[in-house]
């Protein structure tokens, strides 16, 4: 035996059962005025955007040392740089070399700048 149907509450609306297309979204604005919400994606042109100093990163050092665990690390550089470490002796020498690295890199010295300083 089946259950009969239960009736629809009070103010639902009823459900449809095919597809529909969906509507644009609508607010409500302070003054009680209805407005349409527009859809879609923001545009990446904006009429002042954030300006930048120029700088951006070059070179990465990553170091992991979970409590009670043998700590790991890596340095990764623009150039072609990639090294890794295990362990607490290791990952101090990768560190120190991450730091001397950034006096070599090609990428952050110019030949002038080598030859005035």
């Amino acid at each position: 035996m089946s259950a009969p149907p239960r009736p629809r509450l009070e103010g639902q609306p009823a459900t449809s059962t095919g597809p529909r297309d969906a509507g644009p979204a609508l607010l409500r604005g302070t003054a009680g005025a209805r407005r349409v919400v527009a859809g879609g994606v923001l545009s990446s042109l904006r009429s002042n955007p954030p300006q930048g100093d120029g700088r951006f990163p070059v070179a990465w050092l990553r170091i992991t040392a979970p409590r009670g665990a043998t700590p790991t690390a890596t340095s990764k550089c623009l150039c072609g740089r990639d090294r890794s470490a295990v362990g607490h002796g290791k990952v101090l020498a990768l560190i120190s070399d991450h730091e001397a690295h950034r006096d070599e890199c090609p990428l952050r010295t110019t030949p002038e700048g080598r030859a005035a300083a």
